[in-house]
């Protein structure tokens, strides 16, 4: 326990936070720092084929052992940047072992937290309060690594493993300049969901919005029925929107619109949207409603005030993956022959997994033992981690079984 521990607490002193904003590749040149010390300790606990390229990805490759040359190769992925919901500089985790059940004060923060009931006894890591703690991804990470050291100071017979590292997953970028050719695996698995016993065989279907409201400025007085106030306007457009249709309403397999910045002046006012729903039909009629909604305001205030850019960011994976259900049904017994009940969920939210098995890589998400990711409330089950080194070994080994067929062309 103690060496991923230490690994995860490695980890996080790097802060890795990715900017949307900056739109350059990676999106901040801190994450570098971290891909830099992954490449050197891939090196270091016996790996030869290592890279960093220079758009900050990591991949690493295990050879197969001998006789399993023809096994299809798995792929194992974790990205590195953190959530730009909360500061993920100067970490200060706090370890609290045999933990009693009680609620956690975070530091000196007025937040306190009660992890789930089921974690008691075990080990686990909050943040003080001030920042997130960057479990999300930084514990998948220290899980791959971990599993990575097993498998080459073991005898248990195995085909190729690719591993990669990616920028920017928080952003919706990760992908964007994954080498597939490189990593060179058939199919493979995020380690990036949360509780360890959770499968996400599905994703949102997921759009951004970008809503511009023009408006014209002119001296408060004399402005009568001359000026148009376009942060007016855009509140308007966002009162439209059906009210209860939002995150802190929804649940389960219920699609949301969500307000995620604004700005703006008189003159100018921007609102920028995230649209998410597991049916693809629905999400289009999200889009649709945007549209139509800043329609009937440009014929009140007049043509142009309203302009709305949409853009594609992700699809639901489940489409993808119901076509290879023996990548759910190894990870589900490999999950039970780790001593949990496997809980197969349609996340609402989206990974590197989702893109990446619309690119051809056939992509499910394991968890990695963490709780409230993109926030202060952030805690992780050290216990968790170490069960998801076992699920990992434990998959490496099924893929042995799989026939040669099952390599992608």
């Amino acid at each position: 326990m103690e060496k991923i521990l230490k690994r995860f607490l490695e980890y996080i002193a790097f802060d890795t936070q990715s900017d949307a904003e900056t739109h350059t590749h990676p999106s901040t040149e801190k994450q570098f720092r971290l891909a830099e010390y992954l490449r050197d300790e891939l090196l270091s606990i016996g790996l030869k084929d290592v890279k960093l390229d220079d758009r900050c990805y990591v991949y690493a490759r295990i050879p197969a052992t001998a006789g399993y040359e023809n096994v299809p190769v798995l792929g194992l992925i974790a990205h590195m940047d953190t959530s730009d919901a909360a500061s993920g500089a100067n970490v200060k985790p706090q370890i609290i072992r045999n933990w009693d059940g009680s609620p956690i004060p975070l530091g000196t923060s007025r937040i306190r937290i009660t992890p789930q009931p089921h974690l008691k006894g075990g080990t686990i890591i909050t943040t003080d309060g001030t920042t997130l703690l960057g479990g999300d991804d930084k514990a998948g990470i220290a899980i791959i690594v971990t599993a990575v050291e097993k498998l080459l100071n073991s005898t248990m017979p195995h085909g190729a493993v690719s591993i990669a590292f990616t920028p920017d997953e928080e952003i919706g970028e990760g992908t964007d300049f994954f080498d597939l050719e490189l990593f060179g695996a058939d199919y493979a698995y995020t380690v990036d969901g949360g509780a360890a016993e959770y499968l996400e065989t599905g994703t949102f279907n997921a759009a951004g919005a970008e809503v511009i409201c023009r408006g014209i400025s002119t001296h408060p007085g004399s402005a009568k029925n001359l000026m148009i106030n376009a942060q007016k306007i855009a509140m308007e457009f966002n009162s439209m929107l059906p009210v209860y249709e939002v995150p802190e309403h929804t649940a389960g397999l219920e699609g949301f619109y969500h307000l995620t910045h604004s700005s703006g002046n008189v003159s100018q006012a921007e609102l920028h949207y995230i649209l998410r729903d597991h049916s693809s039909e629905i999400l289009e009629k999200r889009k649709k409603f945007m549209l139509e909604t800043a329609d009937f305001l440009n014929m009140k205030y007049g043509q142009g005030t309203v302009s709305v850019a949409l853009k594609e960011q992700y699809r639901n994976m489940a489409e993808i993956i119901e076509k290879y259900p023996f990548l759910v049904d190894i990870a589900s017994k490999a999950i039970r022959d780790a001593g949990l009940e496997p809980t197969i969920l349609q996340v609402r939210g989206g990974t590197d997994g989702a893109r990446l098995s619309f690119m051809g890589l056939p992509c499910p998400n394991l968890g990695y033992g963490g709780y409230e990711a993109h926030g202060e409330r952030e805690y992780i089950h050290v216990e968790s981690m170490i069960k998801v080194v076992d699920i990992i070994m434990n998959i490496t080994s099924y893929f042995t079984s799989l026939p040669d067929r099952l390599h992608k062309d």
